[in-house]
């Protein structure tokens, strides 16, 4: 149970910063007034037989008749984002059905309540070797993190181990530690996570599955140094528990939560084990259609669409359950699928008025003579930077990666790199944020002061940033 207090603290201050919606909308009206403003230009383009499709050439710019676009026009362009009625082209409505269907498919599996006896059973088995409980959970939630792009989720959770944490003699900014770093180390070094990694790459032009190598590592290595950092601090506090950054609420926070903790799930039966598996082996099925195969949105949206009829039978759970928990499940990502068409507006606006290839001249400029290493450490800080103002992973995927993607091309670095810079910076903002309800929640759920928990951090930010700028410059020279 949450503090009302605190909860509406922390909903006032969240309140007050205008929601990604609003953001993105605005971005579009400010790049159509930016029509009348910068010049129009166009580059040469030729086929790219490995990207297949049609790429500028540098050197080639050149100013053409501008096409100033007005507020119709900036109206028109969420629409258009989904689907061009103009030209009868689509343009990110299959990742927008993509993400409903990912949406009803966890729907349904989160209805069987798999992954959460799932989590609990581990944590009932690892009783009496409570630090180990540490790297085990955060490994769950790195792994839901990665694969699905677990953050929502998490919020069920806090409830759950922070009673758990603080029995054992660790208090509760573990418990947040574990879940909130678990899961958000995850994204941070998605792999295949569907709203990061998969709706980037599409941006970009590329398979997903491209740079898979580098973000495992990543996500490997930032994984250690997470739970290196929270068993380091969950054994100061129980040697001696005044080192805990939320001390002066120990006591309350034990009348809190281990006074009327919520009820734990149910013991992991027979039936969710083999969801949990058709669970896992329906990502890698993912894998080997998308990387040898050839399966893009539509093939992944069959895949997941059965897997979540499988998953239904398996569970048992009923025709009317499946369908409304199905149907649940995507309202709940009725708002990513919606932020994809919106960012993608911004594109439209910026194509139509002939400024997108402006833009990529003047990159094209600033980085000309730079090194590959600056430019993807220039491209990271871009994306932090981005990230506080489209918390969204989805959104900031399809604004940033039409515009950058390329300008990395000039640059001479991979597109897959491109990638992992914008995820890996989403990634990082996302663990701090106050535009995100994941952090928020969680923090307020915890009892955990917002102010407490960026000094809590603040060394652990700096080895992670450390790690990334270190992993992309590597990764840009071999």
């Amino acid at each position: 149970m949450v503090d009302p207090s605190q909860t509406q603290t922390v909903s006032a201050s969240k309140d007050r910063f205008p929601s990604a919606f609003t953001i993105l909308f605005a971005l579009i009206v400010i790049v159509a007034a930016l029509t009348w403003v910068i010049p129009a230009g166009q580059y040469d383009r030729a086929e790219d037989t490995v990207l297949g499709r049609n790429m500028p050439l540098p050197g080639t710019y050149k100013l053409v008749e501008s096409a100033p676009q007005g507020w119709l026009d900036a109206l028109r362009a969420p629409i258009a984002g989904f689907y061009d009625p103009a030209t009868y082209t689509a343009n990110a409505i299959d990742v927008s059905l993509f993400v409903l269907v990912i949406g009803g498919f966890l729907g349904v599996v989160n209805a069987t309540g798999a992954i959460n006896s799932g989590i609990a059973a581990a944590m009932r088995r690892m009783e009496g070797r409570e630090k180990w409980m540490i790297p085990i959970l955060m490994a769950l939630f790195a792994a839901g993190g990665t694969t699905y792009g677990m953050a929502e989720e998490t919020l069920a959770f806090y409830t759950i181990l922070i009673p758990v944490m603080i029995a054992a003699g660790y208090d509760a900014v573990t418990g947040v530690a574990v879940i909130m770093l678990g899961a958000g180390i995850g994204v941070l070094g998605s792999t295949i996570n569907p709203f990061a990694t998969t709706i980037a790459s599409n941006a970009a032009g590329i398979a997903f599955t491209d740079g898979l190598m580098l973000r495992l590592v990543m996500l490997v290595l930032g994984w250690a140094i997470c739970v290196a950092f929270v068993m380091h601090y969950a054994a100061k506090v129980k040697a001696d528990p005044n080192r805990s950054i939320v001390a002066d609420r120990a006591d309350a926070n034990l009348r809190h939560f281990l006074g009327g903790q919520s009820k734990a799930p149910d013991p992991l039966t027979g039936n969710q084990m083999i969801i949990l598996l058709l669970f896992a082996a329906t990502f890698a099925l993912m894998i080997w259609g998308v990387a040898l195969q050839g399966w893009w949105m539509a093939e992944m949206s069959m895949l997941f669409l059965g897997a979540a009829i499988v998953i239904g039978v398996v569970g048992w759970i009923g025709e009317k359950p499946f369908v409304t928990a199905f149907v649940d499940g995507a309202r709940d990502l009725l708002g990513v699928a919606l932020i994809i068409g919106l960012a993608r507006g911004i594109v439209v606006v910026m194509d139509a008025g002939r400024i997108t290839d402006t833009i990529l001249f003047n990159a094209e400029q600033a980085i000309a003579g730079t090194s590959e290493v600056m430019f993807i450490n220039a491209m990271y800080w871009t994306e932090v930077a981005m990230s506080f103002l489209v918390p969204s992973t989805s959104g900031l995927a399809v604004l940033s990666m039409p515009i950058l993607a390329p300008v990395s091309d000039f640059a001479g670095v991979d597109r897959a790199m491109a990638v992992t810079a914008y995820q890996s910076a989403s990634g990082i903002v996302n663990l701090i944020t106050p535009t995100s309800g994941v952090v928020v929640g969680g923090l307020a759920i915890g009892r955990v002061p917002y102010d407490r928990w960026l000094w809590f951090l603040a060394p652990l930010l700096l080895v992670l940033t450390l790690l990334i700028m270190t992993l992309l410059s590597i990764g840009v020279m071999i």
